[in-house]
């Protein structure tokens, strides 16, 4: 299973990142952003999308600097994209992620 970690912002908020395997179940691995107010939030906005299995076990991918102003600048504060070690590809709106 991929990892994942956080960040801690000076405002006290965090930024969350996680690697999982696609929702679509279609073999490829998802990173997720999520920023919240703390990191049991930030995994309970994943956890009511329906990703069920969502847990942070220690902190051996926290979010890049890259990815921390990705996700404060989206208005949602939510975004994926399917190839994590991809730089060219584009963070995704949480809306667009395919579910099966």
């Amino acid at each position: 299973m991929p990892g994942g970690g956080f960040s801690k912002l000076p405002s006290g908020s965090v930024v969350v990142a996680l690697g999982l395997p696609s929702p679509a179940g279609d073999g490829r691995t998802v990173r997720f952003l999520v920023h919240a107010g703390n990191r049991s939030r930030a995994l309970t906005r994943l956890r009511n999308l329906g990703l069920r299995a969502v847990y942070l076990r220690g902190n051996t991918e926290p979010p890049t600097p890259d990815e921390i102003t990705a996700v404060l600048h989206h208005p949602d504060g939510l975004l994926w994209r399917s190839t994590p070690q991809d730089a060219q590809e584009l963070w995704h709106p949480i809306r667009a992620l395919p579910m099966s």
